[in-house]
């Protein structure tokens, strides 16, 4: 049965901005703004980044090698609260969901799974909503409210560890040891924010998880694909299709971006080897994607790349026309990438219980015309 952590809202009445989710930078900023003298703008922040990222403070007052003085005005001006939590999900197999609100009309929907990687994997958002309407993912059908900043996908992980009692950092014996851009959104439509979010969240004096533990999943917004490549993460692409015909329905960017495109830029990814994999999500829907033939197009289009297969279960959700594979023809298809020498596990589920499971993220959050979005400075 589904356990039911918390399901009222956490108040956030303070109107002053929080600094939890800064970036180093940006944190310097703010030491100017509250009159810390330039030369000292780099060291305070440094001294704050540390206490907010690896000790997880919550309390100005916690940070003992930052004078009574400042302390003060940093409690002045600033705070140091999290979003808004909205509700708190166990599943009976232990993945774990949060729906949170960073601003109005802003709802963010987070995973933690578990017993998988070296630990535990966090799925994060990078938007709220989508764009791209891949026909069999419950996000597709709600539309793009916006682009999630930096801020907002590190206060994800920020809520997370809380939860989980993950501070000061550790580092051994970690619950989250891996992130996963595989939640609400696609990242690549949002890559400046993503990759300001990834600094922090990589940096070795605050939460520490290094960027080969960072995965970034895209259904193949081809032109940024090189960028991705600098920031040394790893690649992970929502396939599904294996020709241009189903791919187009499947998942629509297709249509723009091509298979040939696709791999194109895949094989140019830097540094790809067995030990830094591109991963290639194919979720298995029955009578669709799931054929020999099928199996044999997976092949042909992965010849040549260090590749793992990762055979996803379709989850059902409201309004759904597909089915999910059966067990015999997954299996089947599983056998036949593994024979070949490519790992192709097939993903459990996780999470169903609470529509946490791949695929079945939709907050609640509506569309707001830009124009109000801009007046609101939301």
């Amino acid at each position: 049965m589904t356990t039911l952590i918390d399901n009222s809202p956490v108040q956030i009445a303070n109107t002053k901005p929080t600094l939890v989710g800064l970036t180093l930078d940006e944190l310097k900023v703010k030491m100017g703004e509250i009159g810390v003298p330039e030369k000292m703008h780099k060291m305070r922040a440094t001294q704050l980044f540390r206490w907010i990222y690896h000790y997880g403070i919550t309390d100005f007052e916690a940070i003992t090698d930052i004078n009574k003085e400042l302390r003060q005005k940093l409690a002045q001006n600033f705070t140091l609260e999290r979003a808004e939590v909205l509700e708190r999900l166990i599943s009976k197999d232990g993945t774990r969901k949060w729906l949170i609100r960073t601003a109005p009309g802003i709802e963010i929907e987070i995973v933690y799974i578990p017993d998988v990687a070296r630990s535990g994997a966090l799925c994060v958002s990078s938007q709220v909503g989508c764009t791209l309407n891949c026909s069999f993912c419950h996000t597709g059908t709600q539309v793009l409210v916006r682009n999630l900043t930096a801020q907002e996908i590190i206060m994800q992980l920020m809520i997370a560890r809380d939860d989980l009692g993950e501070w000061p950092t550790p580092f051994e014996d970690r619950q989250i040891t891996n992130i996963v851009f595989m939640g609400m959104g696609e990242p690549l439509y949002n890559l400046d924010n993503v990759a300001s979010a990834i600094e922090v969240i990589s940096n070795g004096e605050g939460i520490a998880i290094g960027r080969r533990r960072i995965t970034v999943s895209t259904s193949g917004i081809v032109p940024e694909m090189d960028r991705l490549g600098q920031l040394g993460v790893m690649l992970a692409v929502s396939l599904h299709a294996c020709n241009d015909e189903l791919r187009d329905i499947l998942v629509p960017i297709n249509k723009k971006y091509n298979l040939e495109a696709l791999f194109k830029a895949i094989r140019a990814y830097p540094d790809l080897s067995n030990s830094k994999r591109v991963t290639f999500e194919y979720v298995m829907l029955e009578g669709v994607n799931d054929s020999p033939k099928d199996a044999q197009d997976l092949l042909r289009l992965l010849k040549g790349i260090p590749a793992k297969v990762n055979l996803i279960p379709f989850n059902p959700w409201p309004g759904s026309i597909y089915k999910c594979s059966d067990r015999i023809h997954t299996k089947a298809f599983s056998e036949f990438i593994f024979n070949a020498g490519i790992s192709a596990p097939i993903r459990r589920t996780r999470g169903q219980d609470i529509l946490a499971a791949c695929g079945q993220l939709r907050s609640e959050s509506k569309k707001t015309k830009a124009s109000i979005l801009k007046k609101e400075n939301i």
